[in-house]
């Protein structure tokens, strides 16, 4: 038979209670870290298909305004830029993209991160 050991006053010991608060601690900590890991992964995945499709559409603009085909260039410079070119319009000298990059894995899975971008002369008057 096993006694508990009591302390002055009848109160029982509490040595051990900090261990264990410390590992619950831990664990919200890990939590919180891999949230915010993943998060900080399509931030970073969010921002390369952004300037991807920037670059794509400002040489499918210059090329267009060249008279060569566009969506061409901008396909070439997003699959530079580790994108690909989901879609892409050309009118007159605009060209408008929507490109995609691979983003952080977790689960098992990996998402697909987008982005779109349109360039081409100014707008003139503003009204």
């Amino acid at each position: 038979m096993r006694r508990r050991l009591r302390l002055r006053g009848g109160r029982r010991d509490d040595s051990g209670a900090v261990t264990v608060l410390i590992l619950a601690m831990a664990g919200v900590l890990m939590f919180v870290l891999v949230g915010l890991s993943a998060v900080s992964g399509l931030v970073t995945a969010q921002r390369r298909a952004q300037a991807a499709a920037d670059l794509a559409a400002l040489a499918g603009a210059t090329a267009a305004a060249r008279g060569v085909d566009g969506c061409e260039a901008a396909g070439r410079i997003s699959a530079d830029n580790g994108a690909t070119l989901e879609t892409c319009s050309a009118m007159s000298r605009e060209v408008r993209v929507q490109v995609a990059v691979a983003g952080p894995a977790w689960s098992g899975r990996r998402a697909r991160v987008w982005a779109e971008a349109r360039a081409g002369p100014g707008r003139t008057g503003l009204g």
